[in-house]
């Protein structure tokens, strides 16, 4: 785990976070994620139904796997120092290839930029990409946005 210092991040672009662990995604958290979205379509739930269709199972959500990032960042960095951090918003983001039920995903991340807004507040640029056990291709990758805040600030 990479630890960053709050008063130093505005400095850490380049920073390689290494990869996650790798993590399980299961029906059990599909369909919790189409119960909360609203999404019910079938080649999410309806397990039956995705054996016949195009993947054999059920698939996860695209925004499901995108939404695994703060748990799986969470095993790469800790920032200390900050009160606190806020999604800013997403540069770039691409799915291109699904997550069947059953399989699991890890992280690869780095620092792309780090730039200081206002005193106290650093806006941080992510480059994620989700990898797929088994798989040559990854299962999205996304330019991320975070807003630091100091303690304090």
């Amino acid at each position: 785990m990479i630890v960053l210092q709050m008063d130093k991040l505005a400095g850490s672009a380049g920073t390689d976070l290494g990869v996650s662990p790798w993590r399980l995604v299961t029906q059990e958290h599909i369909d919790q994620f189409a119960t909360a979205t609203g999404d019910d379509q079938w080649i999410h739930v309806d397990i039956e139904r995705a054996k016949d269709g195009p993947y054999g199972t059920t698939i996860a959500h695209g925004y499901l796997t995108l939404s695994l990032f703060p748990v799986l960042l969470s095993d790469l960095w800790k920032l200390e120092g900050s009160s606190m951090g806020l999604n800013y918003g997403i540069n770039r983001l691409r799915f291109l290839s699904p997550v069947t039920a059953g399989s699991r995903v890890r992280l690869k991340a780095s620092i792309a930029d780090a730039t200081e807004r206002s005193p106290g507040r650093v806006q941080v640029t992510f480059a994620l990409t989700v990898e797929l056990e088994g798989s040559t291709k990854p299962a999205l990758v996304a330019e991320t946005v975070g807003m630091y805040m100091a303690a304090g600030a």
